[in-house]
């Protein structure tokens, strides 16, 4: 995305083919203080002290597999503490009634055509109409030139403030100039130099949390002896693309430590790029059975598996992804293979961005971080984060 979603670039809904992606979240997620502490009681007194320390669990292990499902449980239950950095991170919060009255607020959207995108512009349609403030919305469409017009448009509307969700971070300084002269709150992407907060993914953290489930899944599984780790990355959104898969790499490399085996860093965000890059790369690795392709986000993820499907290869490759968006709840719930991802929640963006711009617009100085209280999402709790239709 995701985006980078979400978070770099958002997968294009027409490449998917999946359609409608409106379905909303079963049930608001826990915070992660009482998600964490309720496992923690299960877990005992497994914590993770730093990030060069094994996560929970891999001390006893000698390389058996107990079964995959028993593996795979223990692989993506987090420990009680992640060790990567959580500065930043705030919690949602429902926007006080009347806070915004009189007050004309922007969003610049990332590509409404597409699942993730679209949850964050309704989730700040949905929190600007709690504060009584008037939201002009201005979709991009994936395209930084039009997010150039949409700040022009802010500047002739009398925008007091807006959040910037445009896709092309070489164009933030264009854009900035031509947007009026109020707060601006860059959201996943960062939007230098007129940004006073950035919004969005924890990416360091996000990335660590699933990194750390997937090396406990290759510790539990193969005792750490995968044959290669492929990373799908981002030249558009680099500094989340650098912080994400950092993140990644660290969380794995803190279950399984040294060297990744037989990394390879593919420029592949979108779905129908990362299919015909893992195409190409699976014919690098052939009789390769326990390859790790980790994603910037979900639409990379979508086509890495569509790769290795066309190549009679599912089998072969354990993936794990960002943003827990519609698109991929099925695919965590059914697929075997795909181990975990980290919860963006991004139908709730608005009970961050909204609240904060108000503030911000009245005088008020708000923190330069508003990031996201992320989650790791699995097949053992998406049923009870969200509500994953026709699996």
């Amino acid at each position: 995305m995701n985006d980078p979603h979400v978070p770099a670039r958002v997968r294009d809904a027409a490449d998917d083919g999946r359609g409608d992606a409106s379905p909303a979240p079963r049930r608001r997620p826990r915070g992660r203080a009482t998600t964490i502490g309720r496992r923690a009681l299960a877990l005992g007194a497994c914590v993770a002290l730093g990030v060069g320390v094994a996560a929970c669990g891999s001390s006893d292990d000698d390389g058996d597999a107990t079964g995959t499902a028993a593996a795979t449980t223990a692989a993506t239950t987090p420990a009680e503490t992640p060790t990567a950095p959580r500065e930043g991170i705030v919690e949602f919060e429902t926007p006080e009634p009347g806070s915004g009255r009189g007050l004309k607020l922007g969003f610049i959207a990332l590509g409404d055509s597409v699942p993730f995108s679209k949850l964050v512009t309704d989730g700040m349609k949905r929190a600007a109409k709690a504060a009584g403030a008037e939201l002009v919305v201005c979709d991009s469409q994936l395209d930084g030139q039009k997010a150039l017009d949409c700040a022009k448009s802010f500047r002739t509307q009398g925008v007091e403030g807006y959040l910037n969700f445009q896709v092309d971070q070489k164009l933030a300084g264009a854009v900035c100039a031509a947007g009026p002269d109020g707060p601006v709150i860059a959201v996943d992407i960062v939007q230098e130099p007129c940004q006073i907060a950035f919004s969005g993914a924890a990416n360091e953290y996000a990335g660590f949390i699933a990194g750390e489930a997937m090396g406990r899944f290759a510790k539990e599984r193969w005792n750490c002896e995968y044959d290669a780790y492929v990373s799908l990355e981002s030249t558009a959104s680099p500094d989340a693309s650098e912080q994400r898969m950092g993140g990644y790499r660290k969380g794995f490399q803190s279950v399984c430590p040294g060297e990744l085996k037989n990394e390879k860093v593919l420029d592949a965000d979108r779905t129908d790029t990362a299919r015909t890059k893992m195409t190409d790369t699976l014919t690098t690795l052939p009789g390769q059975e326990k390859i790790i392709v980790v994603g910037l986000n979900d639409d990379g993820i979508l086509g890495a598996i569509a790769a290795a499907k066309t190549a009679g290869r599912e089998g072969d490759i354990y993936v794990s992804g960002q943003g827990a968006d519609p698109s991929a709840w099925c695919g965590i719930k059914t697929n075997p293979n795909w181990i975990a991802d980290t919860g963006y929640f991004p139908e709730r963006y608005g009970e961050i961005g909204i609240p904060y711009l108000i503030k911000a617009v009245k005088g008020e100085r708000i923190p330069e971080q508003l990031l996201v209280p992320h989650e790791l999402v699995t097949a053992d709790n998406v049923d009870e984060l969200y509500s994953p239709r026709g699996c």
